[in-house]
Order: structure tokens, then C-alpha cells, then sequence
């Protein structure tokens, strides 16, 4: 460095690993990336934006006025009710400026102490119904949902803090506005705070939106933008983005959008994604920290939030949507190298996947009630619990990949005569090859037993159950699908990622998961119009012989334990199930062979070891690639609470490393997640109402029978 220069600005808790400034290319290359976005509906226009402008200002006068008013009922002296204030905050994607149009509105109602949570939800709650722009109000748990004229839906939380009075002037972002708060108040705040910190780490403003448009819109068109199903939400694509922009803090948008692929294509999972050094407060509250907190090793994609307290936001994330994120990440890169390379256009970008043309099976996952009031509540909180089935799933040695669709689908009333109102998700399976067996026999009754348990349990918990409401899990082939969904879905020709990377890699029709294992024994790479012959589930015809096929053939039957109902042939096999049935064992722990290294740096804390564990011998029959090597096997899930799993060296020990990213690595390197008896029940890492020591529901409760769904995995040589 020379005498008179002054040393380069770094962001986040490494070094930058570019500060080049764009070219006139990459401006060009921006450009089209905006213009490409656009007709998708991902920017407002001026009139839109200054009508929620409007409305958000109405809204925080009326908080005012509200605060006021309670404060008078509180024997408050005069001259404190008139400085008592007030303030509307606005967090999630409006916050970061990146909200599309129609979108909701994250708000946020702070007041001062003596203000009481019951207050808001009541007096409140009961003022806003009087308010002529209002045309619909809503009342859960945690917020008040408003519906403007104007500005559409407005998502308002509450919080009080510890202060006589509120000024205009407050700023969410110190630590100390936490101090003497209760739980409830401190999670309202920290997505106002979460938001702020990330606005504030990022270099440049104008281009983290840019491209933080560009990706969430990706995601969502790719199938990977849902938080509670298990894949990423806002706050997470916005971390992922801003760390993006911190190790190329002078880039555009265009290339920002690429270098996002290419970091995060070869992150090394479960290394964290931090934004800053994690800070203590000193307020004792519980932080992401997994040298403390045993089940915070068990997280597959930690992205760590930079305000305290530190959670990790991608908490829901399991084995198989981490999996599939790692292949659109890698997806992503190479489209976007064409793009560059002027081969083709950012629309190829958001061309989105053809989900019922990529694998070979499929479970159908129905919800139903009775009247449409029900249905919401219903679907609501069996999609909140739709990765507790993927979990079930994952954890069955047969099974080597869970994919949920996030959408849903209306689904088809002529079937069910009880309930007209009917929504569907469908789940690809892919089902793992078992080497030197001529037939294995799985049965997935207790994997979807399990689940609608924990449905039912809830529902009951929180006295949502009513009459009507049903579950109800279907086993279907690709070529059946016709018979839920409309042609067009299931025939509409789309190269999927599998044929990418097969043309990509030289003919290779194999799809590697990120651990090495191969993925393709029931995943379907012919992208060619399904059979529309109804087909019996007794008599399955074998599949024609290609370089492609893996020869497998489902044979199904149904074993009822209660007098069954009749399944239609042409529709899969039901698994309506509820109630205890008989666990099958042949669930083992597996290894776990930790992935390999990479020239992208994993960008982690010095003091943070993101998962301690050790490796377990495998017990079980395994998929072998084509070079003999013998693939990883699945991660498990969090411990229960049956008891912590067992620590198997000082953290200490971990915190060493070497290599030339050893800087911006910050001396760790990922380590294996250790395994932990799989035979246990498992429980999801949730921060939802409880579902596991909660007891079941009561016989009166229970809607559907129970049976039994067993399936034959069959090799024609």
C-alpha cells in the first residue's frame, strides 16, 4: 500500500472479493434486466405509490389520535396525553422498496407503555371498523389485517416500548429500546429492525433493490419462494442478496444478479450466511448460536438476521428443498453465464419449471370443508404444517427426495361429494434405487399417520377443527395427473433442470444432490406427453426401456386396518389416515459425507461454528453413482425433546482451518451435522403453536379412517 493511500472499506464481517466498477456493458446489461421484469408486474408506478403513501399517513394519524384517546381514559395529566405521540413503521419488502404491485403492506403500531396489548386489539380494533375507507378488518392472534380502498391490505402488528411517549423521530435500531419488553413485543419489532439493519449494511441502495427484485421474482416463478413450506422467504432472498452486494459492493444490478449464482451455487452448507459480527446485548435474550443451542446445529441453511437477537430465518428448510434450491442456484448460474455471453435473454431467466413433467410420482395432498369460511382457515393451517409431511417423508430410507409444489390447486368437487370447497398440493417423490434387490416393499402409511396427526392436533388445540374439515394423501403416477389437473399442466413441453445438466455434462442423464448422491431413480427425464390411459393400480404396465429409465415399477396395494373406503383405480391409492398404526422399521441412521470445496468463499464469523457432530456408519442399502462411490446420505432433523443430542467435541476443537480462503472464510470450515436416532419421533424446528406435546385429539375428533398404503418397488432386468 502507499504512504498516502487510505485502505479499501469492507462490508459485512469480510473483505469484498471484487470492488470493480461496471462497465458500460453491464449497464446495458441492467437495463435490459429491468426491462425484462417488467411486464411481470414488479414495479409501481407513481399514482399507486403515492396513494399508499397517503393512506400509511392517514393510518399513523390515526394511531395518534387513538393513543390519545386511551391515554385520557388512563387518567394521563394533560400535558403528557399531548406529547404521548405515536408512530406507524413499515418493514418487509415495502420497507426495502422492493414491494410489487398490489402488494401487502407490513406495518408495524408502536405505542408507549401504558398502552396495553389488549387495548390495541380491542378499543383499536373496534375504532378502525368505523373508518369509511376501510371495506374489510380482520383480527388474528398477533395483527389486525386492514383492507384500504386504496392502498390494499394492510398486515399491522403491535408493539409498546418502555417509553412515556413516542417521538416521530424514533429509531427502531438501537438495542436498548429492547430492554423490559415482553416476548411478543420484541418478535413485532424485530422485523422492523431486521429490515433497517439490512438497508444499512448494504453499500448501495438503488442496486441491492434492483437485484433483489430480479431474484425474488425468480424464485417465485422457479417454485422457491415460500417460508413455511421449507423453502426461502423475503427476509431470507434480501440477506442473500445484500451479502451478495457486500462482496461486490461497486456492481449493478446485471452483474450482482450473476454473482448471486456464483456465490451461492458453491456456499458451503450449513456454513451460516452472516451480514455482520453477531453483537450481545447483554438483554439475555436467546440468539442463533449453535456452540450454545444443540438444535441449532441441525440447521441445514442457516441465514442469519443482523439484529439482535440473531435468529436464523430459514429455520423450516429440510433436506430436500435445500436440495433443490442448490440445483436452481446452479440453474441460475448458468443462464445467466448465456446471458452475458449474449446467447440469450433475462426472460429465459424467469421461464418457470414444469413441475408434473419431473418426476415419476407424485402424492396428492387434498384439503376440504364444507363452507368457503372453513376452507381458509383449513388450507391455512394444513400448509403450515405441509413440511412436517415432507420431514416424514425425508426421514424414510426409500425416499430420496421430497419436492412440494407451493402452489395449490382448486381441487376437483365431482370427487368430493361431502365438501364443495377443495384445495390440492402436489409432491414429487423420488424414490431411492436399491442395488442387488429384486423387490423392496415400502409402506408409507405411518409417514402420513404422522402427519395428519399433527393437523388434527393443532386444529384441535386452537378449537379450529369443525365438521367437514378433511384430510386426505394420494399416491399417484405422472401419467394419472390428468386426472386432477388441466391438460395443459401436464403436457405442456418444458426442458427441465435434469436435461440442462445432462446436456451441460455431456449426455449424462444423473442429477447430483449437493452431497453428492445420485437423484435420479424415479425422477422422469422425458419431458414427452404423459399416457392419458387410465391405468390400474393391480396391474401396472412396464415402462418402455431408454437410456434414461431407471426400470422401476410401482406396485401398489391397499391393506385396510378399518373397513376401508373404495378407491377409484385411475386415481392413486388414498392414505386418509388418522389415529395410531403400525411404525415401519426399517427407518436407520445414515452417513452424512460432508461436500466438497469450492474456489467461492464461504463467508463466515470467526466466532461462529456453525455445526458440530460427527459421522455414523451406514446401516441400510445406499444409491451408487455410476464411478462406484458410495453417496451421502440424508441429514436428520432436529433433536426432539425426548432429549439433546449428544455433544461430541469441544467447539474449540472446530474453529481451525487453513487454505488460501482461509481470510474471507474466517478460519471454519463446514463441518458434519451429527446424526441422531432416527427411530425417535422427530420434531421440525417450528416457532409455531406446539404440535408435539400437545395430546391428541379425542376419538369424536377424528374425520377420516384409517388405512394402510404399501408400496413395491420392483427392478425388471
Amino acid at each position: 500500500m502507499h504512504g498516502g493511500q487510505q485502505p479499501q472499506k469492507h462490508y459485512g464481517i469480510t473483505s469484498s472479493i471484487s470492488m470493480a466498477f461496471p462497465r458500460e456493458v453491464d449497464h446495458q446489461y441492467t437495463h435490459k434486466l429491468s426491462e425484462a421484469m417488467k411486464p411481470f408486474g414488479v414495479f409501481e408506478d407513481e399514482d399507486e405509490l403515492n396513494h399508499r403513501l397517503a393512506v400509511l399517513g392517514k393510518l399513523n394519524t390515526f394511531v395518534k389520535e387513538w393513543i390519545a384517546e386511551i391515554s385520557e381514559t388512563k387518567n394521563l395529566p394533560p400535558s403528557t396525553i399531548t406529547n404521548v405521540g405515536g408512530k406507524i413503521f413499515t418493514f418487509g419488502s415495502y420497507r426495502l422498496g422492493v414491494h410489487t404491485k398490489g402488494a401487502d403492506i407490513d406495518a408495524l403500531c408502536v405505542s408507549p407503555r401504558h398502552v396495553e396489548r389488549t387495548d390495541f386489539f380491542d378499543s383499536f380494533f373496534a375504532k378502525l371498523k368505523l373508518h369509511e375507507e376501510i371495506k374489510d378488518l380482520r383480527v388474528s392472534v398477533v395483527k389486525v389485517y386492514l383492507l384500504c380502498l386504496v392502498a390494499g391490505q394492510i398486515d399491522l402488528l403491535f408493539a409498546r416500548l418502555a417509553l412515556q411517549s413516542i417521538p416521530d423521530n424514533l429509531d427502531l435500531r438501537g438495542d436498548s429500546h429492547l430492554r423490559n419488553l415482553d416476548i411478543r413485543c420484541i418478535r413485532s419489532l424485530n422485523g422492523c429492525r431486521v429490515t433497517d439493519e439490512i438497508l444499512y449494511l448494504v453499500p448501495n441502495k438503488e442496486n441491492f433493490r434492483l437485484t433483489l427484485r430480479a431474484i425474488k421474482l425468480w424464485a417465485k416463478r422457479r417454485g422457491i419462494y415460500s417460508n413455511m413450506l421449507g423453502f426461502l422467504g423475503g427476509v431470507s432472498w434480501a440477506m442473500l442478496v445484500a451479502r451478495t452486494c457486500q462482496l461486490y459492493p461497486n456492481a449493478v444490478a446485471a452483474t450482482l444478479v450473476h454473482k448471486f449464482f456464483l456465490v451461492f451455487s458453491k456456499w458451503e452448507w450449513p456454513n451460516p450466511v452472516l451480514l455482520k459480527q453477531p453483537e450481545d446485548s447483554n438483554l439475555n435474550l436467546p440468539v442463533w448460536d449453535p456452540r450454545v443451542n444443540p438444535s441449532d446445529r441441525y440447521h441445514l441453511m442457516p441465514i442469519i438476521t443482523p439484529a439482535y437477537p440473531q435468529q436464523n430465518s430459514t429455520y423450516n428448510v429440510s433436506s430436500s428443498t435445500r436440495t433443490i434450491m442448490s440445483e436452481e442456484f446452479k440453474y441460475g448460474l448458468s443462464v445467466t453465464d448465456d446471458i452475458l455471453q449474449g446467447k440469450t435473454d433475462w426472460s429465459k431467466l424467469f421461464q418457470p419449471p414444469n413441475f408434473f413433467l419431473k418426476y415419476k410420482h407424485y402424492i396428492v395432498l387434498t384439503a376440504s370443508a364444507s363452507t368457503e369460511e372453513n376452507q381458509l382457515e383449513w388450507i391455512g393451517l394444513v400448509e403450515s404444517k405441509i413440511r412436517v409431511l415432507v420431514g416424514n417423508l425425508e426421514r424414510n430410507e426409500y425416499i430420496t427426495l421430497a419436492h412440494v409444489n407451493p402452489t395449490s390447486f382448486p381441487g376437483n368437487k365431482e370427487s368430493c361429494s361431502e365438501n364443495e370447497f377443495v384445495s390440492m398440493w402436489f409432491i414429487g417423490i423420488i424414490f431411492k434405487k436399491v442395488e442387488n434387490a429384486e423387490s423392496v416393499n415400502i409402506d408409507l402409511t405411518y409417514d402420513i399417520q404422522s402427519f395428519t396427526d399433527t393437523v388434527y392436533r393443532q386444529a384441535n388445540n386452537i378449537n379450529m377443527l369443525k365438521d367437514g374439515m378433511k384430510i386426505e394423501a394420494t399416491h399417484v403416477k405422472k401419467k394419472q395427473l390428468h386426472q386432477y389437473l388441466p391438460v395443459e399442466l401436464v403436457q405442456r413441453k418444458k426442458r427441465s433442470i435434469v436435461e440442462l445438466n445432462r446436456n451441460s455434462n455431456g449426455g449424462s442423464s444423473k442429477r447430483s444432490s449437493l452431497d453428492g448422491s445420485q437423484l435420479d431413480s424415479s425422477r422422469d427425464t422425458d419431458s414427452g406427453t404423459p399416457f392419458s390411459s387410465p391405468t390400474s393400480v393391480c396391474k401396472p404396465s412396464r415402462p418402455a426401456a431408454s437410456d434414461t429409465d431407471d426400470r422401476w415399477v410401482l406396485l401398489t396395494s391397499s391393506v385396510p386396518d378399518v373397513s376401508p373406503p373404495r378407491t377409484d383405480p385411475e386415481k392413486g391409492l388414498s392414505i386418509p389416515v388418522i389415529g395410531s398404526s403400525e411404525c415401519p422399521a426399517f427407518v436407520s441412521p445414515l452417513r452424512y459425507t460432508p461436500p466438497a470445496g469450492s474456489t467461492i468463499p464461504t463467508v463466515v464469523g470467526r466466532s461462529v461454528v456453525p455445526c458440530l457432530g460427527s459421522s455414523r456408519d451406514t446401516s441400510g442399502p445406499t444409491e451408487q453413482s455410476q464411478n462406484g462411490a458410495t453417496a451421502a446420505a440424508k441429514r436428520p432433523h432436529s433433536p426432539t425433546q425426548d432429549g439433546p443430542p449428544k455433544r461430541i467435541r469441544d467447539p474449540a476443537d472446530l474453529v481451525r482451518g487453513s487454505g488460501p480462503w482461509m481470510d474471507i472464510l474466517g478460519g471454519v470450515k463446514a463441518m458434519p451435522i451429527p446424526t441422531i436416532d432416527t427411530s425417535r419421533t422427530q420434531r421440525l424446528p417450528s416457532m409455531e403453536l406446539p404440535d408435539v406435546t400437545s395430546p391428541l385429539p379425542s376419538s369424536n375428533h377424528q374425520r377420516v379412517v384409517k388405512n394402510s398404503i404399501r408400496l413395491a418397488l420392483n427392478r425388471h432386468r
